[in-house]
């Protein structure tokens, strides 16, 4: 799977016994030769066979009816099986981390840290030159990852937008909409890294020149938004349909918003989108320690440029408050201050900035040194 650490395949799981792994290939090759006793393997195109022998022997089958290919729940109701339709049972083991899975997402978090106060430095003295493109910005950002010895891969496509290309929510550059930035655009970075101990999902909009007071309006409101949601505190039952309207509040009293999620589960180590928690009116399944997601409300005027905050948070037990959940913040890297317009935001919300900041240059400033530990300390100075 494209920056995604797991193979193509499918998984046949008996109530009792071995379960069944289904491959582009039968030999997955040495690395899988200490699982051989926990699992049998087989072709996928081995997988119909077997799913018409389970509804010829009248077998009950658990199938999700979100994620389970219709192919395969068609053989099963042809050849007489009885379907069972529930969620997946992997999915909410696997989106609360274990102690271990937390540790290693702290620690990729450093690293990511690392290669974004790198890449930031660099781009604060690049993009005034006038000679990026965002092609520019993708390959940069991704050599300054690919320096650390853990990462493994990108998490997934970054999206490099300037100006009008910002606008575009899930936008890719390719060589014929490759954009050179133009001074007072404001850049959308939305980029992430596979490090072997987590996965990093991060999104920082970047000034490359004198900006607007309509472009600090939208940009301090999405900061809100964010800070909204890196502040709550809510009673254990509390899902992300119930949270989102937190980010999106500022913006809407200015008559805007954006039509995106607010956030999404991550993996560890695994897919930069997991189910099932999330922000948005869609996720309903409640939030428990141990889940990871992304916090990004943003704002996009068509034609024009985007805007978008992310940082990944972690839930946990909120100490004070017994029965009451908050968010742990993950990601290290500085928000740009030269797009907020300070007039917008209350002493909590400056409070939450500038010790954010302070933990930045805190847990990132000694493993960077010369010009970047420079940048990085005026990026992180107090407003």
């Amino acid at each position: 799977m494209p920056h995604t650490p797991f193979a193509l395949g499918f998984a046949l799981v008996p109530a009792e016994g071995t379960p069944t792994l289904f491959l582009d290939r039968a030999e997955p090759g040495p690395e899988a030769e200490n699982r051989r006793a926990d699992v049998r393997f087989a072709r996928i195109p081995d997988v119909a066979p077997a799913l018409e022998a389970l509804g010829k022997a009248g077998a009950s089958v658990w199938v999700d009816p979100a994620t389970s290919p219709i192919a395969m729940i068609e053989t099963l109701k042809s050849a007489g099986a009885t379907l069972i339709e529930k969620g997946d049972p992997a999915q909410l083991p696997k989106a609360r981390k274990n102690p271990a899975e937390l540790a290693g997402m702290r620690e990729a978090h450093v690293a990511d840290g690392v290669a974004m106060a790198k890449f930031l430095a660099w781009f604060d003295t690049e993009a005034p030159k006038g000679r990026l493109t965002e092609i520019d910005i993708v390959a940069a950002l991704e050599a300054f990852r690919r320096e650390g010895p853990a990462i493994a891969d990108i998490s997934f496509d970054t999206i490099s937008g300037a100006g009008p290309n910002g606008a575009i929510v899930h936008y890719r550059v390719t060589e014929a909409t490759n954009r050179k930035l133009v001074p007072g655009e404001p850049l959308l970075v939305d980029s992430g890294g596979q490090y072997l101990m987590g996965t990093t999902d991060i999104t920082r909009t970047l000034a490359t020149g004198p900006v607007t007071a309509e472009q600090k309006d939208r940009y301090t409101r999405v900061l809100k938004g964010m800070i909204a949601i890196s502040r709550a505190r809510f009673p254990k039952g509390t899902a992300g349909a119930q949270l989102d309207v937190l980010a999106r509040q500022f913006l809407w009293q200015d008559g805007v918003t954006y039509n995106h999620g607010t956030g999404h589960g991550v993996g560890a180590f695994l897919s930069v989108h997991e189910g099932p928690i999330g922000l948005s009116p869609r996720y309903t399944t409640p939030f428990e320690p141990g889940n990871i997601l992304s916090n990004e409300p943003g704002y996009y005027k068509t034609g024009e440029y985007g805007i978008r905050i992310e940082n990944l948070v972690h839930v946990v037990d909120a100490a004070a408050f017994p029965g009451y959940l908050e968010f742990e913040t993950l990601t290290l890297a500085p928000i740009d201050t030269r797009l907020i317009d300070g007039t917008l935001l209350d002493a909590g919300e400056r409070d939450w900035l500038n010790a954010y900041h302070a933990r930045v240059m805190r847990e990132i400033g000694p493993l960077v040194a010369g010009e970047v530990k420079t940048w990085l300390q005026a990026a992180t100075r107090p407003i």
